[in-house]
């Protein structure tokens, strides 16, 4: 199967906006539909309900949710050794990358008197969702579990769906125990989110829920997200894209295997090609056809690289404004000089820059978050880092000399809104300070 190659300049505003489309789930409705009923069924049920819809979904009848110590022994003798020192070295670099992204502490005075801070404190307690099915994503967790820990969230909850014999990935638990969680329960899909938004019986609930998932997970993280008493999620997020920017220096196999990598995640996972090469797309496309028959995952990449596509364009700066325009999950900058046209790009999860920087090393061990914004999202959220596991609280305190010299200005502005519950609040006090001022034994002190 060969790419769609298109001449930018060929096609009007319709044109280059469905060029640049992203492929939709047809279902998307009847999913909403589905997730709000699974998460009101665990809402009133708990344990229950979840056991109901594994059997459904997954075709196993859980009775113990939770993985006890025993499982993850014998996951350590189910692993190799070249597998968990690989998972070692990832952890390694991403918790270097993470722990250069803590905030230094923030204090400083605004004005006479008046004392500003930001202090930083983690999220109690976190969920993790690591998917399963027909490629167990053990890297997803260290991405989740590393900065957790870094944080220094308390609580660190981890569902993963159980496979045909009722067991947890064997890789994914030998990660959890890497990234110090111990906490797992064997429950996947809308009804795991559900849980750890709402908690269990067994499950406890949690503040913030994190990590990818089919569109079912992706609806339920969104939807516990609008409810209040629900749980907050990490980012929007949708089927993996990626787009490479490639000029007549590019190795067409290189970029051939980096648009097939994001290719095989799903269906709908997107790959674009931008280039100012005929060439360069025609000799891509082939490669693509040519790399596609041999690898494992031919079914699910024959239907995503249909929703792929070659933009041919006259320069490289006009695909950099093409790609911002995207706003992709990924950015390969496979082009001369890459550095010298990082200054252009805006919208982007992340960045790969040169023929030596294959995507998958953001995916696995080069340091950076792989948990990215889809669909557009970079163009307004970024991908994940230290700061989401955190919380940024805001302190002042003012002497009664910054009371004194600041206070008349919130006192007006308050009138200026017509909020005079306000004004009063800082009128008492400046009245009670120039009384205080009057008296014989008047002090400058902060009242305390």
């Amino acid at each position: 199967m060969n790419m769609r190659i298109l001449n930018w300049t060929d096609l009007d505003d319709g044109g280059q906006r469905e060029a640049l489309a992203r492929p939709v789930a047809a279902e998307r409705a009847g999913i909403n539909d589905s997730v709000r009923a699974i998460v009101a069924a665990v809402r009133l049920r708990g344990d229950e309900a979840v056991r109901e819809f594994t059997e459904r979904y997954d075709g196993v009848r859980i009775e113990e949710l939770r993985v006890d110590r025993r499982e993850f022994a014998k996951a350590r003798t189910a692993v190799s050794i070249d597998h968990i020192r690989a998972m070692e070295r990832a952890i390694s670099n991403v918790r270097r990358f993470h722990e250069a992204q803590k905030l230094s502490p923030l204090v400083i005075e605004t004005s006479p008197g008046v004392v500003c801070e930001r202090i930083v404190r983690p999220i109690g307690s976190i969920g993790v969702y690591v998917p399963a099915g027909s490629a167990p994503l053990p890297s997803a967790l260290i991405m989740v579990g590393v900065p957790a820990l870094i944080a220094g969230c308390r609580e660190r909850v981890l569902c993963t769906p159980p496979g045909p014999d009722g067991q947890v990935n064997a890789a994914t638990l030998v990660a959890a125990d890497l990234c110090e969680i111990d906490t797992v329960f064997r429950v996947g899909g809308a009804q795991a989110v559900a849980a750890l938004a709402y908690g269990t019986e067994s499950i406890p609930k949690v503040d913030k829920i994190f990590g990818p998932g089919s569109a079912w997970v992706t609806a339920a993280k969104q939807f516990v997200a609008s409810d209040p008493q629900g749980a907050a999620l990490d980012l929007p997020a949708g089927p993996s894209e990626v787009l490479v920017i490639a000029d007549a220096t590019a190795r067409p196999e290189f970029v051939a295997a980096d648009l097939l990598a994001q290719a095989e995640h799903d269906r709908l996972s997107q790959a674009i090609l931008i280039t100012d090469s005929l060439a360069m797309a025609e000799a891509v496309s082939a490669e693509m056809a040519r790399q596609l028959a041999g690898l494992s995952r031919r079914e699910i990449l024959q239907e995503s690289v249909s929703h792929s596509r070659a933009i041919v364009v006259a320069d490289i700066g006009t695909a950099i404004e093409i790609s911002n325009r995207y706003a992709p999950e990924h950015l390969l900058l496979e082009v001369a000089e890459p550095r010298k046209w990082l200054a252009k790009v805006q919208s982007a999860g992340s960045v790969f820059l040169g023929s030596w920087t294959p995507e998958p090393m953001g995916d696995y061990c080069s340091g950076t978050n792989h948990v990215l914004p889809t669909y557009g999202y970079a163009r307004a959220y970024s991908g994940l880092s230290l700061l989401d596991f955190s919380k940024r609280i805001t302190v002042q305190e003012l002497s009664t000399h910054g009371l004194r010299d600041l206070g008349p200005t919130a006192a007006s502005l308050a009138d200026l809104e017509g909020l005079d519950a306000h004004a009063a609040a800082v009128r008492l006090r400046l009245e009670a300070v120039d009384s205080a001022d009057s008296s014989p034994t008047g002090s400058n002190r902060s009242p305390r």
